[in-house]
């Protein structure tokens, strides 16, 4: 397993409880729109077995034009372990990445995308929307449903409606709205649906997606194919 240590050259405070870690690029790492990667602190490697208390699967928020890897992560006041060494870290700081991979690249199908995320969760989407932005290819058009109780909404820079690029953004502060409008764009019996969000978010989504006959090939998870499984148990193959 390829470890890669690198520094944090930017610390970007999003909103009050979000934070954006930007990282320098290590000589080889890669990644696509839609990756995720283990982040870890000092330490975490040690002993005879990884502490796997210090390490975090986290989306990437960036793309690589932008020649830093970004990690968007929400810190309460009340936090993990984890979370409170991560709040104290300072740029010039070394953290760890590893194991990265995409399970949501954008799909170019020549279809309507609907991108659906709780709170922070839009991160692992900035850069497929970055990406559709930069080149639309055979994607018919996106549109982001986000819902945050906080209504400190993220990268409203980014997501903004430009209907002129076939692309609209949402953001919503109430459960009942929010399933409110995902019901409307499930009235698109071709589109693909991405989430992103906690496992319960996933499970609301899928049955109220599933209600209206939307297909589990037309739903993207950030998951790899067992933690799909477990979401789609008919997709297990024999």
């Amino acid at each position: 397993m390829q470890i890669y240590w690198t520094k944090i050259n930017q610390i970007i405070e999003e909103t009050p409880e979000v934070k954006t870690y930007m990282l320098d690029c290590p000589e080889g790492f890669t990644w696509e729109e839609g990756s995720h990667t283990h982040l870890a602190m000092k330490g975490f490697n040690d002993g005879d077995k990884p502490n796997k208390s210090l390490v975090r699967h986290m989306s990437i928020s960036t793309l690589p034009n932008e020649q830093s890897i970004g990690i968007t992560t929400r810190i309460r006041e009340l936090c993990s372990e984890y979370k409170s060494i991560l709040g104290s870290l300072k740029v010039g700081d070394e953290v760890a990445l590893f194991k990265t991979h995409s399970n949501v690249p954008l799909k170019r199908e020549n279809k309507n995308v609907y991108l659906l995320s709780s709170g922070v969760g839009l991160a692992t989407f900035r850069p497929l929307v970055l990406e559709y932005l930069e080149r639309a290819d055979n994607v018919s058009q996106i549109h982001s449903l986000n819902i945050d109780s906080s209504r400190d909404f993220l990268f409203t820079d980014i997501f903004k409606s430009a209907p002129d690029r076939k692309f609209t953004a949402q953001y919503v502060d109430r459960r009942e709205d929010y399933y409110d409008e995902v019901n409307k764009l499930a009235a698109d019996q071709d589109g693909l649906f991405y989430i992103v969000g906690s496992d319960e978010f996933l499970s609301q989504n899928i049955k109220a997606l599933s209600a209206q006959g939307i297909r589990p090939e037309q739903i993207m998870l950030d998951k790899r194919e067992k933690g799909r499984a477990s979401f789609f148990p008919s997709e297990l193959t024999v």
